[in-house]
């Protein structure tokens, strides 16, 4: 095994992070069944995650190596999202064909292009689609709009860090003077963009949630590394990561998307700081109560299948009404967590991991072969499905 294989090894292997994954998707779950008015923010845990983990691995690479492959990275990021985001959008999108109301068929034959192109977020905000209304046309890939967000910061933090990597210091100081900076732009361009009476602009906007992930990106810097191993070594331990997962719990139980307009003024800035710096604490201090308890089995396995539970529950939120089989409250939400979880499940063990750990012919020519057929095979899908009549009107009786 080479050093930046075993490097990256023992900087991905976290049990309090997968279990980290866990709690996320438990409070997305909830907040999209109708109990949990904050658990939108377990979309925030996800791109702090993201963000440390793939800014760890970069460093990582550029300390072995002194650069990145761009190549090898893109190629690992399409082996771990695509396979599993493909049946996604050609299953539910044949079954809304099949079975699904005419407003339901034109909104996912609108929006399915636009999360193949990883831009769906803009397309939603363009077509004034907002996060929180309850009243507009369900779209069974309204949910895929954070997906957008991480698959653009795949596209453009990694140039970054090479271009860093190539000034000729270590990179771990720019890398986190630039996350600093950046961090800072996107939380002014929330403050100034968000609108009142609707902030799914600011929400939903790649450039206004930048630093949920840049935050998370800081964290996995040498600097901030130092600080928190200081942290970690200290009397107070335990108690730090207790308190940043409390404040956590109580923004998730007391916040709601549209009546609390300080999320959009420093709130999420906050809150994605202390979901980067448990993170971080979780990595330097993995002994202490909290990331124990993160690491708690079957906690850390939910964690392992967030990313498909987090592609399929949505769709089955859409799919399934409230009136299905007198399907109500918690009943219907331990069906639409079964679904989910039984789903991500399949997909993990029938076509994530074989694709992402075993198929040689996802690697290399053959690799990307089959990703430009399987990408023409999903533009196909969407010219097939046919557009439904408009809706007529009879003013004769007017």
């Amino acid at each position: 095994m080479t050093v930046l294989a075993q490097r990256s090894r023992a900087g991905h292997q976290v049990a309090a992070l997968d279990g980290l994954r866990g709690v996320a998707i438990l409070g997305v779950l909830l907040f999209h069944t109708g109990h949990l008015p904050g658990g939108f923010l377990g979309v925030d845990l996800f791109f702090a995650l993201s963000g440390y983990l793939i800014t760890d691995l970069l460093l990582r690479e550029v300390a072995a190596t002194g650069t990145v492959s761009l190549v090898a990275f893109w190629g690992r990021r399409v082996r771990r999202l695509v396979p599993a985001l493909a049946v996604l959008l050609a299953g539910v999108s044949l079954v809304v064909w099949a079975a699904g109301p005419p407003d339901l068929v034109r909104t996912t034959r609108s929006d399915g292009p636009w999360v193949q192109l990883n831009l769906v977020n803009w397309h939603l905000l363009a077509e004034s689609a907002g996060y929180w209304d309850r009243f507009g046309a369900a779209r069974v890939f309204g949910h895929l709009w954070s997906i957008a967000v991480e698959e653009q910061f795949y596209l453009v933090w990694p140039v970054l860090v090479l271009l860093l990597a190539r000034s000729g210091r270590r990179a771990d100081g720019p890398v986190a003077a630039v996350a600093v900076l950046v961090s800072g732009a996107s939380l002014a361009a929330m403050i100034a963009l968000v609108d009142p009476a609707d902030p799914s602009r600011v929400y939903t906007g790649t450039d206004t949630r930048a630093f949920s992930l840049l935050l998370g990106a800081l964290v996995a810097t040498g600097p901030v590394r130092t600080a928190l191993a200081r942290v970690a070594a200290g009397p107070r331990a335990g108690a730090v990561p207790a308190v940043l997962l409390a404040g956590i719990g109580t923004a998730w139980c007391r916040t709601d998307g549209t009546g609390s307009m300080w999320l959009f003024t420093g709130g999420l800035f906050l809150h994605s700081l202390a979901g980067a710096l448990l993170i971080g604490l979780c990595v330097s201090a993995p002994g202490t109560v909290v990331a124990r308890a993160l690491a708690w089995q079957p906690l850390r396995w939910l964690g392992l299948i967030s990313y498909g539970v987090y592609l399929w529950h949505w769709p089955i939120v859409v799919l399934l009404p409230a009136s299905a089989a007198g399907l109500d409250g918690w009943v219907r939400t331990a069906a639409v967590c079964a679904g989910a979880i039984g789903l991500a499940a399949a997909s993990k063990y029938l076509v994530e991991d074989p694709i992402r750990f075993r198929a040689r012919w996802a690697h290399g020519r053959t690799g990307l072969l089959a990703f430009v057929l399987l990408m023409a095979g999903l533009a196909v899908l969407w010219w097939a499905m046919p557009e439904p009549a408009p809706v007529e009107i009879d003013l004769g009786d007017l």
